[in-house]
């Protein structure tokens, strides 16, 4: 089982890039967050290979949570790898996590080839990972969640909105979390 790459990206489309691993050059199937965050030339991916019985296929992704969210959601009866790749391709591991956490069925729906049928089974089936999920990214980060979190909380907004604003917040420290997400809570 391939678990990773690094190499030289040779060509690169927004849903798959070729990599040069020592003049072996792989397929392998990304994300829109990947495609994006990546570069030009050299890439390290973690990946996790698909064996069907017409195909062998590697999907790669630049953090290691995005790779644990496909591996779970593949897992679900009815999500295959193509519906697991269109939900890393909408939203990161953190934005997902938050979706989970308010069972927010019409932001799962969102995500191209999900119906309401499919957006439920999803929810059911992943109760609890959102914390899994959060807990994989850098814990650093993690910590000044929870404490804008709570700072916010002491404020007297609801966890709901607060987690949906600090969802679309980019600042990693603690101080500009809170005054990132008060802006935004007052469009909210």
């Amino acid at each position: 089982m391939i678990v990773g790459l690094r190499g030289e990206v040779v060509y690169k489309e927004p849903s798959f890039v070729h990599i040069e691993v020592r003049g072996v050059v792989y397929e392998v199937f990304i994300s829109l967050q990947s495609f994006s965050a990546m570069g030009n030339a050299e890439v390290k991916l973690f990946t996790s290979q698909v064996i069907r019985e017409d195909a062998q296929l590697l999907y790669g992704f630049l953090e290691l949570s995005e790779k644990k969210l496909f591996e779970r959601l593949i897992k679900i009866n009815g999500v295959g790898p193509k519906v697991a790749m269109a939900i890393c391709s909408t939203f990161t591991p953190a934005q997902f996590a938050v979706v989970i956490n308010n069972k927010d069925m019409n932001g799962i729906k969102k995500v191209p080839g999900i119906g309401p049928k499919s957006a439920g089974r999803i929810l059911v089936e992943l109760v609890g990972f959102d914390i899994e999920l959060v807990s994989s990214q850098n814990e650093e980060v993690n910590s000044s969640f929870a404490q804008a979190s709570e700072a916010l909380e002491s404020l007297g907004f609801k966890k709901d909105k607060i987690s949906k604003a600090l969802s679309q917040c980019s600042a990693d420290d603690t101080a500009s979390l809170v005054k990132e997400a008060l802006k935004l809570l007052k469009t909210i």
